[in-house]
């Protein structure tokens, strides 16, 4: 299996605990390589996702949004998921969903922490199944 992780940099340090929940899941499954490709933000990842996907057999994206007092929360977060979710579907694709949003830093530090609750681990986990029932 090759899998793409496409990490948003931005909040890098809830990034990078989602990324170690990955590579447990990815090691747990007997995986060795996979690639790491990093964008500044949450709303490059469809672009990325869009531009890598013929490489890989499924995809893996990271990312964090924190609610602020704006309306940008709500427009980076709906123009994700639908990007992601269009390619996914379009291009027949597994692309796990690990982007957190949430309203609070303490929400993103306990949905990616050293746990089986960890949004990375699951997302991988996810992602492996698919690719499996795809054999």
């Amino acid at each position: 299996m090759k899998i793409a992780v496409i990490t948003s940099t931005f909040y890098k340090d809830i990034s990078a605990r989602l990324l170690n929940g990955v590579t447990k899941a990815l090691t747990e499954a007997g995986l060795t390589e996979w690639e790491v490709i990093d964008v500044p933000g949450t709303f490059e990842i469809p672009y990325m996702a869009a531009k890598v996907q013929e490489k890989y057999d499924g995809i893996i994206v990271l990312g964090c949004v924190i609610k602020g007092e704006t309306d940008h929360y709500e427009y980076v977060c709906q123009g994700v998921t639908y990007g992601v979710q269009k390619l996914s579907v379009e291009q027949k694709i597994p692309i796990g969903f690990g982007i957190l949003t949430c309203t609070t830093k303490d929400q993103a530090l306990d949905r990616s922490g050293d746990n089986i609750d960890n949004k990375g681990y699951t997302t991988a986990k996810t992602v492996i199944s698919l690719l499996s029932k795809n054999d």
